[in-house]
């Protein structure tokens, strides 16, 4: 797969994660730690956008991270089907 596919499936990924994403406690933290990863997913549709592809990867993937260390920490809750893409598991 070459870096444009890469990165247009972590910016596919990340929507499904966005779309099902729900906080399991609002904290002035877990907001800021949403608040990061929605930044730098809308941060990696653009970069592809503008075909900045290394770019858009990274950005795609620094949001998840935000993502998978906020369920660590117990800010969201994802479905199950969604919980095997994180470091949490099933």
């Amino acid at each position: 797969m070459d870096i444009s596919g890469a990165a247009e499936k972590e910016i596919n990924r990340m929507n499904v994660v966005f779309g099902k994403l729900e906080f399991a406690k609002k904290s002035a933290l877990a907001d800021e730690f949403y608040d990061f990863a929605k930044r730098y997913f809308e941060d990696g549709k653009y970069f592809y956008k503008n075909e900045k592809f290394i770019e858009a990867f990274e950005a795609e993937i620094i949001s998840w991270a935000y993502i998978d260390a906020g369920l660590k920490l117990g800010f969201f809750n994802v479905p199950k089907e969604l919980r095997k893409v994180f470091t949490i598991g099933e």
